[in-house]
């Protein structure tokens, strides 16, 4: 099976979740100021689907600025959206020991509808992850009813902007165990341009759990990291996983792809697992990476091989146009309104 790419359009760090038959759809607005939520039938449709925005930045204070990288979850019969957010857009120069990035951290927005798109979205707070500093990227998954928070936060004694951590969770917002350092950016594809682990998603398939991760700045040399464990291993416990040196998952040229990364995981309606992420067409960004808007998200399945491991491959080429001007397009392509 194969999709019509992009499947939406100037929307970075992609998240899809299919859900009683329905893919619902979140990701990065290009304005960094919102959390805009899609859904249709098929992953096709959502480049046309109407986009709704549930949640806006707030004037001031921690929730702001430079909102990231929403995720949609489904926890317990209720609806949950975990993003990042700052208090300004600028970096963190002034904090001793710390690289300059920003001063983003974790917020949880929860929904008891039934229909996310209905009901009432409140704000839970800041996710209290032991200590103050950049923290970006949560993602939950949920293992044998226990509810597991991965995320991306600095260390200031650790050199680099982000590592990866885990803990398991007394509920959606509260974490009940301290952060686990997973993994920290060590090899060279991690620090090409900026020393980074982030964008992390979780896939439980064959008894084994597959953590992806994106690492190295955000244009070309963007790449998709893995961690794998035993799905019943102690997943608190650092032993328990084993790191990809390489990355699983790069740019590629003979498609007219480049920085690959930040994804996530849904399935097609027969079961078989696909891959979500975002990359661009071109090589030469006018701008800061960061604020080019046609990071676009796409999908394919992803198939495994006979031990049931998965085939990464490459990612493959558009199947319908894109834009290459950084005017910021609306849900169904069209230039938002000035």
């Amino acid at each position: 099976m194969s999709f019509l790419n992009p499947v939406v359009l100037q929307r970075a760090d992609p998240c899809v979740l299919l859900h009683d038959g329905t893919y619902y759809f979140t990701a990065s607005h290009p304005q960094y100021d919102r959390v805009v939520l899609r859904r249709a039938e098929h992953l096709d449709d959502l480049q046309d689907a109407e986009e709704v925005t549930i949640w806006e930045r707030h004037a001031d204070g921690p929730m702001s600025h430079l909102i990231w990288a929403p995720e949609l979850h489904r926890v317990d019969g209720r609806w949950y959206v975990y993003l990042a957010a700052a208090p300004h857009d600028h970096g963190t120069a002034d904090v001793p020991g710390a690289a300059e990035t920003f001063d983003h951290r974790i917020f949880v927005l929860e929904n008891e509808a039934e229909d996310p798109f209905t009901g009432e979205w409140v704000e839970r707070g800041q996710v209290d992850t032991g200590w103050e500093s950049f923290a970006l990227d949560a993602t939950s998954v949920v293992l044998d009813g226990t509810q597991y928070l991965v995320w991306a936060q600095q260390d200031v004694a650790i050199p680099g902007h982000s590592n990866l951590y885990v803990a398991r969770m007394a509920d959606p917002w509260t974490l009940a165990t301290p952060a686990v350092l997973l993994s920290r950016p060590e090899f060279d594809w991690e620090v090409r341009g900026f020393s980074v682990n982030e964008g992390p998603s979780v896939l439980v398939h064959g008894g084994r759990v597959y953590l992806t991760y994106s690492g190295a700045a955000t244009g070309i040399d963007y790449a998709m990291g893995l961690l794998t464990a035993p799905a019943d291993a102690d997943l608190l416990d650092p032993a328990s996983w084993t790191k990809s040196p390489d990355p699983v998952f790069v740019s590629s040229p003979e498609n007219g792809q480049y920085g690959p990364g930040h994804n996530s995981f849904t399935q097609t309606p027969d079961g078989d697992v696909v891959l979500v992420y975002h990359a661009r067409t071109y090589t030469e960004i006018t701008v800061d990476p960061l604020f080019d808007p046609n990071r676009h998200a796409r999908a394919q399945v992803l198939p495994f091989d006979a031990d049931g491991n998965p085939v990464w491959g490459v990612p493959v080429p558009d199947t319908r146009p894109t834009p290459t001007s950084i005017e910021v397009l609306g849900p169904r392509g069209l230039p938002l309104p000035a």
